[in-house]
């Protein structure tokens, strides 16, 4: 039997996280910070995920806060930068072990010296601009930007005298796929492409140079540092970028000790179903929007995104923006939809599925991997 529920939104988050600790008080620890050298903080009781850290409140936003909006072309890299990192931290910085804080050692004003060229700032990362004057498809081809922007994130650990403490970063390197660039002030927008091959190449030098630099400012001598390096899509693209390896620095290290390769890509659904990684999806995909195109063809446009780790599908999320004319069409077409996930896909796979209208979300399913009965929930 289909679970199906019909109430509000912010209720069916708790509902959504998961199995669910005892719920335990929340503790209060003894925290340091630059501003306030020591004040309280509570850690929650709950971890609603294995997968998700616990934060402390009250929340510290990031020192460079904001910053990350101007540097990111796409809404998808956006997210997929950060949620990336968190991702990739956990396997230096278990969950069970460590608390998340946004990161607090890199504020905007050394971030913006650091991402410029060395032309313009002493510090700045990427390489000089070859000689005055416009640019020309030549020059952006022999020193584009590379690096788009730094994210960073911090681990905290509670000690035995109840007081919390940094003991992990992990950094995210945005590296620009396309250089884009004007030949003249306010003048059409040109791109270049970036190989692979100059992508890594210059990830890696900036990486251990950012490790470098960290281990010279205080109280970051002996912290251990994740580097991941994150390939973003072009400015037009759907669907998000991804890391595609990370170093660590141990405790006290000056370097990266080494790179471990990552083999994670998001698909567009649909896709040429030519391509053998993709085939047998793409024929599960292109069924189960056919069968959505029959009930509502007028209205509908349905888009996959699929999330690959080491060439196997971990989760497919599809959007469905569609016009709604009453309550129980709603409910009609969530109800036939619904069959339709647990009928197209296999039993393996993690499916999302976010109904939407001019109005904002209308309906949710969810089929977690290996399990029978589906999760559905339209917003009131």
């Amino acid at each position: 039997m289909k679970r199906f529920s019909w109430i509000p939104a912010m209720i069916s988050i708790a509902l959504l996280s998961g199995c669910m600790p005892n719920a335990d008080k929340d503790t209060e620890v003894i925290t340091e910070t630059e501003k306030t050298k020591e004040a309280s903080a509570i850690i929650p009781s709950v971890q609603i995920s294995e997968q998700y850290y616990r934060t402390l409140l009250p929340y510290e936003q990031s020192a460079s806060r904001g910053l990350v909006v101007s540097k990111i072309f796409t809404k998808y890299d956006l997210k997929e930068v950060e949620n990336g990192l968190l991702r990739l931290s956990q396997r230096t910085f278990s969950p069970d072990d460590y608390f998340f804080q946004e990161g607090q050692t890199l504020d905007s004003n050394r971030l913006n010296q650091w991402l410029a060229r060395s032309s313009q700032t002493e510090s700045g990362l990427n390489p000089p601009r070859p000689k005055e004057g416009n640019m020309t498809a030549e020059l952006a081809k022999t020193a584009p930007v590379y690096l788009a922007h730094i994210v960073e994130q911090n681990y905290l650990v509670k000690t035995k005298d109840n007081k919390i403490q940094l003991a992990g970063i992990s950094i995210g390197l945005a590296m620009n796929s396309n250089y884009y660039y004007q030949k003249e002030d306010f003048g059409a927008t040109y791109e270049e492409s970036i190989p692979q091959a100059k992508i890594k190449e210059n990830g890696r030098k900036m990486a251990n140079e950012i490790v470098k630099r960290m281990r010279a400012m205080e109280g970051l001598e002996n912290i251990p540092i994740t580097v991941g390096i994150f390939k973003q899509e072009s400015r037009n693209s759907i669907v998000p970028g991804s890391y595609f390896e990370y170093g660590v620095a141990a405790k006290g290290k000056a370097a990266l000790d080494g790179w471990t390769s990552l083999n994670e890509e998001y698909v567009l659904f649909p896709q040429p179903i030519t391509e053998e990684k993709y085939r047998d999806v793409g024929q599960s995909f292109n069924n189960f929007k056919q069968d959505i195109e029959k009930y509502f063809s007028n209205y509908t446009s349905v888009v996959g995104t699929g999330f690959y780790q080491d060439d196997s599908i971990k989760k497919m999320t599809i959007e469905i923006p569609i016009q709604f004319y009453g309550a129980a069409e709603l409910v009609g077409f969530t109800q036939y939809m619904t069959g339709l996930v647990m009928d197209h896909f296999p039993a393996s796979m993690h499916v999302e599925v976010n109904v939407t209208s001019i109005n904002g979300a209308e309906a949710l399913v969810i089929k977690k991997a290996d399990e029978t009965e589906p999760y559905v929930h339209i917003y009131d």
